[in-house]
């Protein structure tokens, strides 16, 4: 349900008590501004600055406060009906004579027309008023809204514009999962790093919105660069991707294929798992996102629960999408010494990974299945489960091949299928590194 429609229902429901959790306050303002229009609802905001101020609707005298208890008080003896934005006040979370005010005053306004939206960066509240308020999520803009950025940009006098319509396509997307004064900030810099917009700014946005993702605490953004021909073996995994490869676009969707779900490398350490999720990204041009699942748990109650939310809402946002979680045993290797709070973090993304939409694209690597709860590895959750075993001998060879192409080598002039032999029971990442051995010491010179 979109935003506005969700609102509309709430206020004509008469909730008198409302949190929107939302770091874009503008944006929000004007989404709420449009829905009190369309009902013929007044509408005033109110913040420590600048006190109360219309926003649509409001006939008669505007009311006076300069300090959150008196906002409360003139929204309690304001006549009529109204919607009341109220900004900045999980800043007085913590103050008991706050919190007993705006309970009272929510619970005396379910007799009247009258309702109190807070806007807020976090959707943490006191437990006092968990059963008073409703917590709405204010969604990060899509690609339509995105577009409209950029048209407003474009349209500014001196502004060279030099984009086809494929790379204004792809400029749009790069920026999804930006707030839209984030997307604004990155495609301004491009416009004047290069004096145009082009092309060539996908990459630059796509850089910026590295730095912005990393802020997120769980995600990291991985640029890649790996194809097929840097990961050598695993040939029934590469066709089983290539056959998927289309699998995210409308051709596909309008053919009744559903989105791939996502996948589970299970094998013993270095046969390539980690090589092979920035791969997958190679091959399927698609943003790489890691969840770095350790960076989840935070000190404060209910915190880790809510960067869970946070990081998936993200991942969604940006899709479509390859989230990579790591070594996924010992991320939910949960226990009961936490309270819990690994189990419940752990629950989250089974439920999200079962019901999620959004084409993200799950790849969890691991180690050792003995350590993996049964309902993860369950029809549903994954497309596939592949097992990386040690490679064969042509699997080997086909490794060495790779190895020495990356480091300029011609793979003719050695004998890759000795090498092969020689190098039994060694897995990918011990082939890289005894290559890596040998060039300092002089022989793959």
């Amino acid at each position: 349900m979109a935003f506005e429609q969700e609102l509309d229902i709430y206020l004509r429901s008469r909730f008198t008590l409302m949190v929107l959790v939302t770091p874009e306050e503008e944006r929000a303002l004007q989404s709420i501004k449009q829905v009190c229009d369309r009902a013929k609802l007044s509408c005033l905001s109110w913040d420590v600055a600048d006190g109360f101020q219309a926003i649509v609707n409001w006939s008669g005298s505007i009311p006076s406060a300069r300090d959150p208890l008196s906002a409360l008080e003139q929204v309690d003896k304001a006549d009529g009906d109204g919607l009341f934005v109220l900004k900045d006040f999980h800043d007085c979370w913590s103050n008991s004579q706050f919190k007993r005010k705006l309970r009272s005053v929510s619970q005396r306004l379910k007799f009247s027309k009258k309702s109190i939206l807070i806007t807020a960066p976090s959707g943490k509240i006191p437990l006092e008023l968990k059963d008073e308020a409703v917590i709405l999520e204010y969604p990060l803009p899509k690609n339509e809204e995105l577009e409209t950025v950029l048209q407003r940009l474009t349209q500014t006098p001196g502004v060279r514009v030099n984009l086809t319509k494929l790379g204004r396509e792809k400029l749009v997307q790069a920026a999804l999962g930006l707030t839209s004064a984030q997307a604004q900030r990155v495609f301004a810099k491009a416009i004047v790093s290069n004096g145009r917009l082009d092309d060539r700014d996908i990459n630059l946005v796509t850089e910026e919105k590295k730095q912005i993702i990393r802020e997120s605490q769980a995600l990291e953004f991985y640029a890649v660069q790996e194809t097929p021909a840097d990961v050598g073996g695993l040939g029934v995994l590469k066709e089983w991707l290539r056959l998927r490869e289309r699998a995210f676009s409308q051709e596909a969707r309008d053919y009744g294929l559903p989105a791939p779900k996502g996948i589970a490398l299970i094998g013993i350490p270095g046969t390539g798992k980690s090589l092979t999720a920035k791969m997958i990204g190679g091959l399927w041009q698609l943003p790489l996102l890691r969840l770095d699942v350790g960076s989840l748990f935070g000190s404060l109650v209910g915190e880790s629960e809510e960067r869970t939310q946070k990081a998936l809402q993200l991942a969604e946002t940006v899709a479509p999408c390859i989230l990579w979680i790591d070594e996924i045993e010992k991320a939910f290797a949960f226990g009961g010494s936490d309270g819990g709070v690994s189990k419940r973090v752990f629950g989250t993304i089974l439920t999200w990974m079962q019901e999620k939409t959004a084409p993200c694209f799950v790849v969890a690597t691991a180690n050792d299945i003995s350590s993996l709860p049964p309902e993860l590895l369950r029809k549903g959750r994954f497309d596939e489960i592949f097992f990386l075993d040690l490679p064969t001998a042509a699997e080997r060879q086909e490794i060495f091949t790779v190895h020495l192409k990356k480091r300029n080598r011609l793979p003719q002039d050695f004998d890759t299928a000795q090498l092969a032999r020689q190098s039994e029971g060694y897995v990918g990442a011990e082939i890289e590194q005894a290559i890596i051995d040998l060039t300092f010491h002089g022989i793959f010179c």
